[in-house]
């Protein structure tokens, strides 16, 4: 979580790496460039609703943050003038290295390792969701005068 943050592009590189084990590198692309903008209000899958309990939660933010990284993505490689599926889509790569990174223990394991890095893979990932869930519960920010929302501050999280 914390590398996807940094500048450096090993850095960045190297979050996405340690998101293939659980094949939800897409968090990396919603987690910045989505949940950052939107954070404490409805249109974010990863802020958790007052009263909602985790439970309901977990499928809105998992669905939501993966369908809201491949929108952003495809945005993004709409303004590049690329098609979606080019190399260069950070939701592909993201799902290419977990594809690359299991097929390897697959390979070195045997088919018998998969069930177990799925469940390592749904464990993993509802860690990473459960943190959403706590920081953000019940938290709102206010719609100004003008329609916006209000700026981001330390109380939104």
């Amino acid at each position: 979580h914390e590398l996807g943050h940094k500048k450096d592009s090993l850095e960045r590189w190297l979050s996405k790496i340690t998101l293939a084990q659980t094949f939800y590198g897409h968090f990396y692309i919603e987690h910045n460039r989505g949940h950052h903008v939107r954070v404490a209000t409805p249109e974010d899958p990863a802020s958790s609703r007052m009263g909602e309990n985790f439970w309901t939660f977990l499928p809105r933010s998992v669905v939501g943050s993966l369908r809201s990284s491949w929108e952003l993505e495809a945005k993004r490689m709409q303004r590049l003038e690329k098609p979606v599926w080019h190399p260069s889509n950070d939701v592909l790569n993201a799902w290419a290295m977990s594809v690359v990174l299991w097929g390897a223990l697959a390979a070195v394991f045997g088919w018998q390792v998969l069930p177990f890095l799925v469940i390592q893979a749904i464990y993993g990932f509802t860690l990473l969701e459960t943190v959403n869930y706590l920081e953000h519960y019940g938290l709102l920010r206010q719609t100004t005068a003008r329609g916006r929302y209000e700026r981001c501050t330390p109380q939104h999280s």
